[in-house]
């Protein structure tokens, strides 16, 4: 069982008890975390894949250290001009180690988010109907605005040429 998961703006494809580096995470060595944003999961041979990510879906993690990457030498030139820059970097990285993978609740969530959403517009349409009998009662029509009249064209005047 492996899944496609997004963590700290990358993808990455994990499985259980793999270990991956990503860019540094805020969280503590030792702290447990979890990623919902699950792009897909292949349950062996079974693929679910999200639109864009999996509901109820999540990738549990455990954090094993913090350390920053291999140097990387960043070196630039312009020929025949003299101009020679050497610059060097490391990346901060996190190790982390995939403790668990779930695709739970994934047909559930989307049963009960179909309920909320049926909840939330009946009370749209109280409040609507609500505003529109409010609007009725207090409402007298408002007189007719006065309108601006227009400014006449100016006339255009021909200038003679000159011989």
């Amino acid at each position: 069982m492996y899944a496609i998961v997004e963590i700290a703006g990358q993808q990455f494809k994990v499985e259980k008890d793999q270990q991956v580096f990503v860019h540094r995470l805020e969280d503590k060595e030792g702290s447990k975390i979890t990623f919902d944003n699950v792009l897909l999961i292949d349950n062996n041979g079974k693929i679910n894949v999200g639109a864009p990510a999996i509901a109820g879906a999540s990738v549990a993690a455990k954090v094993l250290e913090h350390l920053k990457g291999d140097k990387v030498i960043v070196f630039k030139k312009k020929r025949r001009k003299g101009y020679k820059v050497k610059n060097g970097h490391r990346q901060y990285l996190t190790k982390i180690q995939i403790e668990a993978i779930s695709e739970s609740g994934a047909a559930k969530k989307p049963a009960a988010a179909k309920e909320e959403k049926v909840e939330k517009a009946e009370k749209v349409e109280k409040k609507v109907v609500a505003k529109k009998e409010v609007a009725k009662e207090a409402k007298p029509k408002a007189a007719p605005k006065a309108t601006a009249k227009k400014a006449a064209p100016k006339k255009e005047t021909k200038k003679e040429d000159k011989k």
